[in-house]
């Protein structure tokens, strides 16, 4: 994959790690509003669950984006 697949993995990885962590911020103030238009309400454990979920999201994204960068700095 040349520079330019990486960069736009990066810039996937961060837009994930934004959205994940806004809504997972979002659900901690109120519980019942569905996040994400309701993505997550097939995950158990109600609301628990659905902010588990939203924080791997958001960890997996984070991970994306460092490995991204890492290889498009090592394909210079």
């Amino acid at each position: 994959m040349n520079r330019g697949g990486y960069l736009a993995l990066q810039i996937v990885g961060m837009v994930t790690v934004i959205v994940a962590a806004q809504a997972a911020i979002r659900s901690l103030f109120n519980h019942a509003q569905t996040q994400l238009w309701g993505v997550l309400d097939w995950v158990p454990g109600g609301w628990g669950g659905r902010l588990v979920v939203l924080v791997l999201v958001a960890a997996a994204g984070v991970v994306l984006a460092g490995w991204a960068h890492d290889q498009a700095k090592a394909a210079r």
